[in-house]
């Protein structure tokens, strides 16, 4: 019996990847193809204020528009604006926009944020955090994150090619906002990479390493190259993941030969010692993966990485809806050749209420994806709580749907931590009944 697509609660069509054109932007007019594939001249003409927003989108948008923007740059953004021309041109892709095109479009809610879009009562949660995940506080040396009993996050760099309203790391990455005087690190980049190698030495349990920032893609080729061919030396590690938003930011940083050369250097040496090395990177609508994104992502794995995969964040206005993540799995998995990995529920960092999805909502979608995708390509919805680590959101452990306090425990040690502690995450508040904003508002609201 043949399944009735039509009365199908989601309808799969296969739709080839599409490059918007960017000469329907006044300010690209006359850019050539040569050049839109150049990183250097992509990385050069990067958008890093409304002045230079305004010389590409000319008169196709009023006042109104930059007057919302620049109020959110001075009242809620916790991180900077750049945004690559790859990126930008995947906002209201299908023609000229205006105004109301990108107040609508979902990439252009988690790039240029505008006031706005916040939550007017509540734009953060009472106990949002600047290190929401508080990786800091586990530092085993300046930048590296030992949350894991067999995993670390090196922290690279703490810039990116672009830079995310979302940013689970706001607290250090980019450059200050009037909200946010970022953290800085100490170390040279040199001194800091050193450590952390001599730590991994002496940490053999450590097993699996995700070199990040930031954003490696950021890190000189050659230092980063010499860094992964040290960690290449350690006998203990087996897993090495490169967390790279570049891949759909800038997918022309990894199609350069340079780059590509290298990648096939490593790859080898990782290869030969039965290390796996994948690629992660950050997509989280179906209209930022184009051709040159699975251009970069085939050239990858034709340079001999194990895996690229993606890493998301569940998003209201973005992606929270089963059409939005499945578009986008399907786009992914089918055409990109980039494995759907995780969507984060989005972290509890300030002025994130208006991006974040309750509980419920995300036990609901992660059912409703179910069945589509090929098993090992259905991504996994997570919640990244904060002193526990990532949970399936299943795993929780008890759930008060009238307040939004769910509780999720842990099962190992990094600190000598009470493996029966219950720790807790929450709702944003507007998502609860009444009742539930009522005590809130009692209890934790406004002076």
């Amino acid at each position: 019996m043949t399944p009735d697509a039509a009365r199908q609660p989601y309808r799969y069509v296969r739709k080839p990847l599409t490059e918007p054109d960017w000469r329907r932007l006044p300010g690209w007019r006359g850019v050539t193809e040569a050049e839109w594939r150049d990183a250097q001249w992509q990385r050069a003409h990067c958008v890093k204020n409304i002045r230079q927003l305004r010389e590409i989108y000319g008169d196709l948008v009023g006042e109104e528009f930059y007057t919302d923007l620049a109020a959110d740059g001075e009242r809620f953004a916790t991180m900077s604006m750049l945004l690559p021309p790859q990126m930008l041109n995947t906002i209201a892709p299908h023609g000229p926009p205006d105004a109301e095109a990108l107040l609508a479009d979902p990439i252009r809610r988690y790039m240029l944020p505008v006031a706005s879009d916040r939550d007017p009562r509540w734009p953060s949660h009472p106990f949002a955090e600047r290190d929401s995940l508080h990786e800091a506080d586990m530092w085993a040396v300046e930048g590296l994150t030992h949350r894991y009993p067999t995993k670390v996050l090196a922290e690279m760099v703490a810039t990116c090619p672009q830079y995310c309203g979302h940013c689970t790391r706001m607290d250090l990455v980019g450059n200050s906002t009037p909200q946010v005087v970022k953290t800085r690190m100490e170390l040279r980049p040199a001194d800091r990479q050193e450590q952390m190698l001599d730590y991994l030495k002496r940490t053999p349990a450590v097993r699996d390493v995700v070199v990040s920032g930031g954003d490696v893609a950021n890190v000189p080729w050659r230092q980063l190259e010499a860094f992964l061919t040290r960690l290449l030396e350690l006998p203990s590690i087996r897993d090495i993941r490169l967390a790279t938003k570049a891949l759909v930011g800038l997918p022309q940083h990894w199609l350069q030969p340079e780059v590509l050369a290298g990648m096939e250097r490593v790859a080898r040496a990782a290869s030969e010692r039965a290390v796996n090395l994948a690629v992660h990177t950050h997509a989280n609508h179906v209209n930022s993966v184009t051709p040159l994104v699975g251009e970069a992502a085939r050239a990858l794995l034709d340079a001999g990485v194990r895996d690229v995969r993606n890493q998301g964040v569940l998003m209201k206005g973005v992606n929270a809806t089963t059409e939005d993540l499945l578009d986008l799995c399907f786009a992914l998995q089918g055409e990109a050749n980039v494995l759907p990995y995780y969507f984060y529920m989005c972290d509890m960092i300030p002025n994130s209420e208006h991006w974040r999805t309750s509980l419920a909502e995300a036990l609901e979608l992660q059912t409703a994806i179910m069945g589509y995708l090929p098993g090992y390509a259905t991504p996994r919805i997570v919640c990244d709580v904060p002193f526990v680590g990532k949970r399936w959101v299943h795993q929780v452990v008890d759930y008060d749907t009238e307040r939004g306090v769910s509780h999720w425990t842990k099962n190992y040690q990094i600190a000598g931590e009470d493996l029966g502690e219950r720790f807790p995450y929450y709702d944003p508040i507007a998502t609860l009944p009444e009742a539930g904003r009522r005590w809130w508002a009692e209890n934790h609201g406004p002076a």
